[in-house]
This record gives C-alpha cells, structure tokens and sequence, in this order.
C-alpha cells in the first residue's frame, strides 16, 4: 500500500454558482439588498484560498494533486432516481434555479456536479484499491444534506454515498463508516444508510443549526439499520473540549466497536469560530486532532485507509488554515504556515460550567448507544 496522500480537486467545481439567490442564509428579493460582490453563502473562495495556501505553503508539492472523470450516470443511479437527475439537469440546462430549500444552482451545475462526485469517487476508489493511503476529495458542491430525490442546503449529488456505492461495487467493501464534522446534521448521508448496517453514519453537529431545528439525538437508524446511526448535537457555543470530548466518550468507541473496512470523513469547516452559517468555536488546531484520531483508527482498523471529502465551510479568510492543517496531518508533513487567529480562538473556548454541561449531555447520549 502506499503511503502518499493524494488531493482531488478541479477548478470547475469553483464555477459552481449559486445564482445569487442567496446572501447568507437569506434570500434575496423583498427586503434584503442584493450582495455587494460575490456576496453569497455557498462562494467558491474558501475552497479556492485553501487550495492556494497549500500551493504557496509548499504542501502541494507534498502531496499527489489529481483531478478524476465526472461521475457515470450509472454511479448516480445507485442513490438517485432517474426523474431527480433528469429534473435537475433540464433545470440546470435552462439556466439554473432551485429544486429543494436552500439549493440554488446556476447554469451548468448539473455537469458541475457530476465532477464533484467524480473526485469523491476517485478519491474513495484509489485509496481503497491501495493507491494512496488516504486522500482529499476537494468536493463543491457538498453533498451531505442531499437526499435521494431532492437538493438541499447547497447539496446538489450526495458525493460521498455515491462514492461509497461506487466501491461496493467495485471492490465489494462491506463496512464502511462516515464521521460527519461538519456542523451540520448530515441528513442527507443518514437517509441514504438509514436501514443498512453495511454503512454506520455518525454525525457530530451543532443543536437545532441545520436543519433548523433539528437534532436527531435519539434517531439510531431503522430495521436492518438500527444502531447503525448515531447523532450527536452539541450545545451553541461549543468548543474545542466539547468535541474532544465527545470523539473521545463516543466516537471513537462506537467506530472500535463497529471495525470497519474503510473511514470516510464529511469534513465541513463551518464549526470554526468566525463562521457565518453557525455559532461554534473550533479552530485549525481542533481540526488537526480530529483528523490524528480518525487517522489512529484508520491504522487499526482499516490498513490506514482513510478519505476526507470537502462538505461547508463559509469564512473565506478562515476555512483554508483548517484545510491545511487537515491536509497537513493526513501527509504527516509539517509547513511554516502561522494560523494567525489561532490564540484568539482559543482565549475565546467556553468556561468550565459550560463544558461540565455539555460532557453531561454527551453522556446521556452514550448511553443511549451503549457507550
């Protein structure tokens, strides 16, 4: 097996558009002006200003850059149905609109998307026909809130189960889990595997954020399913002791105890403490634990065979030192690169009430998985 990472990424994915229907979280029209700018919440320029740092840091040069085909009708039609994908490329070839709630898309996003799972899949493919031993999927658009039959949350393909899909039946894996981070439910991914227990999908999230109001702390999976699905909401404001707690009182038990053949992570960014779409307090060196933990895991477990695909993150200026450090771990390369707000985040993490509540919040949850 090898021992290089290898990174994923296209530039068309950055000319993804959103259409300009949305400024934030809100909709334009009405009473709220139009951006200045590029103004939009689901903008190409975090990803962008995360694949340039790692050009200008010298990590590229560490890792193996790649691009991958687009995805087959073939790999979509395993998670979608065909009137969906029909649906979405005739709007997407008249110019782009909206299918389901908060997923605009431009002209051209249909092909867009299919290059977007089409890293996802590489991604997953290479790595699990021991090309690489991990690797990066640079994926835009995301993908974990898309259902099978409707976008959702900026999520136009589900990318990462499309890719799983891919290696079943490519490769015949069978146990396959995916660690969400980002912070936001991954209900997209969970309905997929809601009633499979060949994919055992753990979702770390902030409470009631995306989809609003939802939390999902009791929802285990269903049928062959059951025990197979596992959320954990955390409180508003929380930092970088509440997810390490949690990993470390339910995660990372729940994946020793499930010994799976393969870790995907949906690695979203939006947690981080200047992020626009939710209110947490992870920085870049949280990022990096998290990814040295799953990484441990990986080794034990799966010959180290571990794939990372891109999911949300909105702070232009922010996301891309979280990809770094990210993309630094995973290499076992160490740059010059500074995170120059790293000790404000820090000064900025929960007080000790705050944190004694939220770890006795994470061990009701335990409980309810037998952890």
């Amino acid at each position: 097996m090898s021992t290089r990472t290898a990174f994923f990424h296209d530039e068309r994915c950055l000319w993804h558009s959103t259409a300009g229907l949305f400024a934030l979280v809100a909709p334009v029209g009405g009473w709220v002006q139009p951006p200045a700018g590029a103004g939009l919440a689901e903008s190409p320029e975090s990803k962008r200003r995360a694949v340039s740092l790692l050009q200008v840091s010298g990590l590229a040069e560490k890792v193996d850059f790649r691009s991958a085909p687009l995805a087959d009708e073939e790999d979509l039609l395993r998670v979608h149905p065909a009137d969906y994908l029909e649906k979405f490329k005739a709007l997407s070839d008249a110019g782009g609109g909206e299918l389901g709630p908060f997923a605009p898309f431009g002209p051209g996003s249909y092909e867009i998307a299919k290059v977007s799972a089409g890293l996802a899949i590489a991604a997953v493919d290479t790595v699990v026909a021991g090309q690489y031993r991990n690797a990066y999927s640079m994926s835009r658009p995301p993908s974990h809130h898309c259902l099978p039959d409707q976008p959702m949350g900026f999520c136009l393909l589900a990318n990462i189960s499309i890719a799983i899909e891919a290696a079943k039946a490519k490769h015949g894996v069978e146990r396959v889990v995916v660690l969400d981070w980002d912070v936001h439910h991954g209900n997209g991914t969970q309905a997929v595997f809601y009633e499979r227990d060949d994919v055992f999908t753990i979702s770390l999230h902030q409470e009631n954020c995306f989809p609003p109001g939802y939390s999902g702390a009791e929802e285990r999976g269903k049928g062959r399913g059951e025990g197979f699905n596992m959320n954990i909401p955390l409180l508003p404001g929380g930092g970088d002791a509440g997810h390490r707690y949690a990993m470390q009182r339910m995660v990372l038990p729940a994946i020793e105890r499930y010994r799976p053949d393969l870790i995907v992570i949906a690695s979203g960014y939006d947690a981080n403490g200047v992020d626009p779409l939710a209110r947490m307090l992870l920085h870049s060196e949280s990022f990096r634990w998290l990814t040295h933990e799953v990484m441990a895991l990986a080794d034990k477990h799966c010959d180290g065979r571990l794939v990372v695909v891109h999911e949300g993150g909105y702070a232009e200026s922010y996301v891309p030192f979280c990809v770094h450090a990210v993309v630094e771990a995973m290499s076992g390369e160490r740059t010059d690169v500074v995170d120059p707000m790293l000790e404000m985040f820090q000064a900025w993490q929960p007080n000790a009430r705050f944190e004694a509540l939220q770890r006795e919040m994470i061990d009701e949850m335990a409980g309810l998985h037998g952890l």
